[in-house]
Order: structure tokens, then C-alpha cells, then sequence
């Protein structure tokens, strides 16, 4: 019965098995991978980093520039938790004086553990200098985007830790908003050295944001 099943539906089945046939062979054609295709966790080993991004010059304007320094903080800006912020604080240091002797505007944050006394010493905010308090993104439940506003600012030079948390979420923001964004990538630390990398590619290549910022040096700061 089964046989007689089949001859009398061969047609409608070869009809519908090379339907198939023609819609796997569009997809393929298409660039759209089979189902069993391997995810980006498969082809995790497989990876390879993209080319470094150009270092650029930046010349600011002080009137319409901010220096946002981001959660340099005793409880996450250590030997223990974050030797690499350790590192980058005596460049964000010489920056935070630069800055402040062109009349940039400066804000602190600090994380939502922290309290402004917990701010290290040698980038500790001076008098008038405000502080905003919030997790990754400095913007969220702040009034840091009204500081910016009351004082003009268009560009906002954005450095700190981590990396991949307050300068990448933050900046991010900032250019959502239409600020430039100036990210010195001596400035900005991470927990490791790949957390770093993704964050520079991130800002320097995302839709939406790479548009906005530019990569660079302190040094390479005017």
C-alpha cells in the first residue's frame, strides 16, 4: 500500500523536493548560512583582531571642551583589581593640569560604591569642579548632560576606568547626544589589555558613535 502511496504521489514529491532545493540554493547565494552554521563562539579561536586604529592629533577649543574624568577611584583604581588604571593615572594627571591651565571645564564621576573623598588624590577635583555619581553610563540619573549643556560644550574629552564600562557607555552617550568625543587611549584602563582593545575599536568604528569620536594620545592633545 505504501508503494502504491508513493507512485501515485512521486510527482507532488519531487516537486516539493526541489522546491527545496531552489530556496536552499537562493539562501546560499544570498550569503545567509545554513542553520548549522557555527556561531561566533564556535569560530572563537578563529578570530583575528582588526588593524590598529590611527592616532590623531586634536586641537580644542577650552570654551566649548570638557574633560570628563571617569571613576578613578581607590576601590577600582588599584594594584589588586586594576594595576593598568595605576598606570595611566600620572598621564591622566598631567592632562587634568594642562586642561585645567587652558580653562577647560572639568567634571569627576565616581561609581556608585564610591563617595568623592574615595577619588585619588592626584586627580582629586578642585573646588567648583562637579561630581556625578552612576554606574557604566555617566549620564544615566546624573545631571551630567545639563553641566554640559549650562556651559556650551560641544567636545568632551573622556578618560578613566574601566575601559569597557564607564569610558565606553559614557562616550557612547556623549556621541549619541552630537558631542565630539576625544578619547586619548593612555588615558583609558581596563582589568586587561583586551578589554581595552575592544573598547578603542568600539568607539572608533560602532554606527552611530564612531562617526563622532576621535582617537588619540595625551600628548597628542593641543
Amino acid at each position: 500500500m505504501a508503494k502504491t502511496f508513493f507512485r501515485k504521489n512521486h510527482s507532488i514529491f519531487s516537486l516539493v523536493f526541489s522546491a527545496l532545493a531552489i530556496l536552499v540554493s537562493f539562501f546560499l547565494c544570498q550569503g545567509v548560512p545554513p542553520a548549522s552554521a557555527q556561531t561566533i563562539v564556535d569560530d572563537w579561536s578563529k578570530v583575528q583582531a582588526p588593524k590598529p586604529p590611527e592616532l590623531k592629533a586634536v586641537t580644542l577649543d577650552p570654551k566649548t571642551t570638557a574633560l570628563l574624568v571617569l571613576d578613578l577611584v581607590k576601590q577600582t583604581c588599584n594594584s589588586e583589581r586594576r594595576p593598568r588604571c595605576l598606570t595611566s593615572v600620572p598621564q591622566v594627571q598631567s592632562w587634568l593640569k594642562r586642561a585645567r591651565g587652558k580653562g577647560v571645564a572639568v567634571v569627576h564621576s565616581i561609581t556608585t560604591a564610591a563617595t568623592p573623598a574615595d577619588i585619588l588624590n592626584d586627580v582629586a577635583p578642585l573646588e567648583g569642579e562637579p561630581t556625578v555619581k552612576s554606574s557604566a553610563d555617566k549620564f544615566f540619573k546624573t545631571d551630567l548632560e545639563k553641566i554640559l549643556n549650562d556651559k556650551g560644550i560641544k567636545t568632551v574629552v573622556v578618560v578613566g576606568t574601566s575601559a569597557h564600562g564607564a569610558v565606553l557607555n559614557t562616550a557612547s552617550q556623549a556621541a549619541f547626544r552630537g558631542l565630539q568625543v576625544i578619547i586619548p587611549v593612555d588615558g583609558m584602563s581596563a582589568e586587561n589589555t583586551y578589554f581595552e582593545q575592544y573598547t578603542a575599536h568600539h568607539l572608533g568604528n560602532a554606527p552611530g558613535v564612531g562617526q563622532q569620536v576621535t582617537l588619540t594620545k595625551i600628548e597628542m592633545i593641543k
